[in-house]
């Protein structure tokens, strides 16, 4: 665990736009490996507080082992689409100053074959941030429909040949089942033929089955909700992606919650309703600077909004 190095994303810009109070209450919810957690801590003063969440336990026994003697800090395993409970747990009343959420799927997980999350080396085709729950990537792919295969590829993953390899994946595992990253990733590449410069063939695939296993998707307008429902007015919610379905959903959500006589998402308008967030600038995307050091911020899109009374 110790041996894979992690690279924040945006770390200035985030900062920046939580906006620190040094004896406020944080809430990273996706703890990664805890750079961006590390950073804020540090201009946190004895009376402020930092509590984290993140589904994989691999990322939590990180957080135990650099930041556990640390009195100001807490960390449990869970999903931050489930925030609330764990924010009432921890007793933060009169709301959080600042909620982080930096979307998708830590270098560490990347780069450890084992995974599964990475073609780059062979490894069991797992994908699952929790490890210990919900089905394996190698499963979903042994039962799944034609048609489900091929909605996931072009949906989660806008691959337009998303038909094809969906086809070829039913014709492979009649013959053998698909168990590796390489199995995977080699029959893609067959598949499609024509590679897009500077990206693997099965980039967009690989994205879309993390995204369906994990229901990433799914989470993330729970956890939106919950955070501008976990913030005091005043507090800041940054939120960075990864991917533009998930970067139109954080964007959505802000310039809705922003309207005036919206309520809540699902919940008809009410004309005396006044709006609970407002946006912070424009949408950050990292610098060529960042990129230089970190190629894997490339697609990275950081949104600011703050809790309106």
């Amino acid at each position: 665990m110790g041996n894979y190095q992690h690279q924040p994303v945006l770390l200035d810009e985030v900062l920046a736009g939580l906006d620190i109070r040094e004896d406020g209450k944080y809430l990273d919810g996706t703890f990664g490996r805890g750079g961006h957690s590390q950073a804020i801590l540090s201009r946190l003063s004895g009376q402020g507080r930092l509590m984290a969440l993140d589904k994989d336990p691999e990322a939590v026994a990180a957080g135990i082992e650099k930041l556990g003697d640390d009195p100001r800090f807490s960390i449990v395993q869970g999903n931050y689409a489930e925030m609330e409970r764990y924010v009432r747990d921890w007793g933060t009343k009169g709301g959080l100053d600042g909620i982080l959420l930096d979307l998708g799927v830590s270098s560490p997980q990347l780069d450890n074959p084992e995974r599964g999350f990475s073609f780059m080396g062979d490894g069991p085709l797992d994908m699952r941030m929790n490890p210990l729950q919900g089905v394996t990537a190698a499963e979903w792919i042994a039962q799944a429909p034609e048609r489900e295969l091929a909605r996931v590829f072009w949906e989660f993953g806008e691959e337009r040949h998303a038909r094809r390899i969906a086809r070829s994946i039913v014709m492979a595992r009649q013959q053998r089942r698909l168990e590796t990253t390489g199995q995977l990733a080699r029959l893609i590449e067959d598949t499609s033929g024509r590679r897009e410069p500077k990206k693997h063939p099965a980039t967009r695939c690989f994205q879309a089955i993390r995204i369906k296993i994990n229901n990433e998707l799914a989470d993330l307008p729970l956890g939106l909700e919950a955070a501008i429902n976990g913030l005091r007015p005043g507090g800041r919610l940054v939120v960075i992606s990864f991917h533009s379905l998930e970067d139109r959903l954080v964007k959505r959500t802000i310039r809705e919650a922003a309207r005036p006589g919206r309520v809540r998402r699902n919940i008809p308008e009410h004309p005396d309703a006044t709006p609970s967030l407002r946006a912070i600038g424009k949408a950050v995307k990292p610098s060529p600077a960042e990129l230089a050091i970190n190629p894997r911020a490339r697609s990275a899109v950081m949104r600011i909004a703050e809790k309106i009374a």
